[in-house]
């Protein structure tokens, strides 16, 4: 969440920020036309104080016949005070609903564009391999090797699940043991959060209310299923003020995610974009004046995990039209899937600056005499699948229906050089 002080001396910057997004502009004047309101009212109420603290001292001095005047002055100020109260409170809660619908300022470094067209591709991994046969869909394997199944998924639960049968279902488990682990290695704490989280957290990470629509809630609880287990981790420390020692903190967890995809058209065969899906996630909380360098460490080590598996990827930084309501700056990773033709984004790492941690009020402390500040956070998938269960299958595919096992794998695998 951008503080309201900042919107009210940087507007053009802010204006700008939202032209640059593609965003509509409505936001920002709402907020500005309601926070001239908030401060009249608030001028308003500090000029009756001032008045009613000077007629209060007057009043002991006057004459009986003067005092009682001054009484009556006095009864129609403090009216006037408590109805600007009520006022500025209910102003306040307006003008604080809308700045949750304002996004995040982009970083300088970012390209202004159109979203996707304007995104800038940064670095090329690996070579894309030369099959001599004509390389199948995941689907069409997974089917073959009886390790995805679609129809049974459908029946339990609808369109948009799948079942991941025998070898298919080791694969994902191993994949994210290599995950945990290799962040591990990194410096990262596992956690193990719950999968579900209360409406503070998700308006704390920047899920609501903006990406309501796309989550999965229970209403008897009023809880939702894991969207990213950037929501459960982040929200660790929330309305909490950290010690400067404590920094930079580094985690790393795996959860099944859930995305309802509301208004996207879900692929009726293949798992690149389903309701369910499994994540490993990095989350970092950082000094302000390190995010910078900590979002080039943080995708690094999502990096790391491709190129374990030997996957030719490519990475692109977001342009102003491509980055999510919360981020300041992103980088996509995307994997190749030579069966379907495609790039498939495996990874999205991001900067949030102090937007996530204004909102769920995660600070730290310099030094104990010292005024509080806002943490840095970070996160990145590390990373997602089952694109990567995609790209995996579609890469090693054999000519004969079968699918090698990456060597990082093997020992998840109990030494497994081959699906068959």
């Amino acid at each position: 969440m951008l503080d309201a002080r900042y919107i009210r001396e940087n507007e053009e910057v802010v204006r700008q920020a939202l032209v640059n997004r593609r965003y509509d502009l409505s936001v920002l004047e709402k907020f500005l036309d309601l926070d001239k309101s908030w401060r009249a009212l608030t001028e308003e109420g500090n000029a009756l104080r001032k008045k009613r603290n000077e007629v209060a001292d007057e009043v002991p001095k006057l004459p009986k016949e003067q005092k009682q005047a001054k009484i009556a002055e006095m009864k129609g100020i403090a009216e006037r005070i408590k109805q600007i109260e009520v006022e500025v409170r209910k102003i306040e809660v307006d003008r604080d609903e809308l700045l949750l619908n304002v996004p995040n300022i982009p970083d300088p470094s970012v390209p202004v564009g159109d979203l996707d067209v304007g995104d800038v591709f940064v670095k090329s991994w690996g070579e894309q391999r030369t099959f001599d046969f004509q390389p199948l869909k995941h689907w069409e394997i997974g089917e073959k090797l009886d390790i995805i199944d679609f129809d049974r998924g459908a029946k339990v639960a609808g369109t948009g699940f799948y079942v991941l049968k025998g070898d298919g279902a080791r694969l994902e488990r191993a994949l994210i043991n290599f995950m945990l682990d290799l962040h591990r290695d990194q410096g990262y704490t596992e956690v193990f959060p719950p999968a579900v989280i209360n409406r503070k957290s998700c308006v704390g990470t920047g899920q609501l209310p903006k990406m309501h629509e796309d989550m999965y809630w229970i209403e008897r609880d009023d809880l939702y299923l894991n969207p990213t287990a950037e929501v459960p981790v982040t929200n660790l420390f929330a309305d909490e003020i950290l010690d400067r020692r404590q920094l930079p903190i580094h985690m790393t967890a795996y959860l099944p995610s859930f995305r309802r995809e509301a208004g996207k058209h879900i692929e009726t065969k293949g798992i690149a974009r389903v309701h369910q899906f499994n994540k490993v996630e990095l989350v970092k909380f950082v000094l302000p004046e390190t995010s910078p360098q900590e979002l080039e460490g943080l995708t690094a080590d999502a990096e790391a995990v491709v190129q374990g598996l030997k996957l030719p990827y490519r990475l692109r930084v977001l342009c102003t039209g491509s980055l999510g309501f919360h981020s300041s700056k992103t980088y996509d990773i995307e994997a190749f899937a030579p069966g379907m033709d495609q790039w498939l984004e495996v990874s999205s790492c991001s900067n949030f600056k102090e937007f996530q941690a204004r909102r769920a009020a995660i600070k730290f402390r310099r030094e104990p005499h010292l005024k509080s500040e806002f943490v840095h956070t970070l996160n990145g998938s590390g990373i997602a699948l089952p694109r990567t269960m995609v790209s995996v299958i579609e890469n090693y595919q054999n000519k004969d229906g079968s699918v090698t096992v990456p060597e990082v794998l093997r020992p998840y695998m109990k030494g497994a050089e081959r699906i068959e």
